[in-house]
């Protein structure tokens, strides 16, 4: 029993060594690792109701949008970005608000919608989208500098191809029809050939006298060499 209670006693002592050398840095990891932990569980759930709150909010914008509500849309869209700033709801409701605003014959409200979007906007594929339509906003104002000075900043590269077409828009609108015919033929070249849109923008070169040249047919036995488009094959 007496040496039990020695090695018991050398235990305990050896314990007690350990935390008088180590008990202040294990309190802190210790510490550290809770705060750690009820610092992200308090963000997650500060993430959770911010997007439930955003998400409320959106959906009673989308229904005022929907009715043609213009005045309670405006209303929403401000509860909106005033308290959700940063989110996709905010950077959503900017461009339905703003489509709705348009719609209803105010354009300053719909750009001042979309400027918020463009200024302030994170989503960059949204922010892309507000350009555009500001750009189209300020086309129908007749204010071009500002328009292709919105459509001067980067914009994803699946955005490149709008850009162009709408940058032509406004320089042909400006007389400067060679500029625009160049800008068209950047959008023509960029889309797909199975996208729609592109008959569209053929449409305009072929208004200014510039219509797409339609692939070469190759000559009848003239095999188009290996790796090459049909249609692109020399015909001597």
């Amino acid at each position: 029993m007496a040496t039990y209670d020695l090695e018991q006693q050398e235990q305990l002592d050896q314990v007690k060594h350990f935390w008088k050398q180590y008990g202040n840095l294990v309190t802190w990891v210790l510490v550290l690792a809770l705060g750690g932990y009820a610092a992200w569980t308090g963000y997650l759930y500060w993430q959770q109701k911010l997007s439930v709150g955003a998400g409320s909010l959106y959906e009673e914008l989308d229904r005022a949008a929907s009715a043609g509500e213009v005045d309670k849309a405006a209303k929403v869209f401000a509860d909106l970005k005033d308290s959700y700033a940063g989110t996709t709801f905010a950077e959503q409701g900017a461009l339905l608000v703003a489509k709705v605003e348009a719609g209803r014959q105010k354009p300053e409200l719909a750009r001042a919608s979309l400027k918020w979007l463009v200024d302030s906007g994170k989503n960059k594929d949204l922010v892309a989208i507000g350009r555009l339509r500001l750009a189209g906003l300020l086309l129908d104002a007749k204010q071009h500098d500002e328009a292709l000075k919105v459509l001067s900043a980067e914009t994803p590269p699946a955005y490149a191809a709008l850009v162009a077409d709408r940058r032509g828009d406004i320089l042909f609108a400006q007389g400067k029809k060679d500029e625009a015919v160049k800008a068209y033929q950047e959008a023509w070249k960029a889309l797909p050939a199975t996208v729609e849109y592109r008959r569209f923008v053929e449409g305009k070169l072929t208004a200014a006298g510039q219509a797409p040249e339609a692939p070469a047919v190759p000559a009848a036995g003239v095999a188009a060499p290996a790796g090459m488009p049909p249609g692109l094959a020399p015909t001597n």
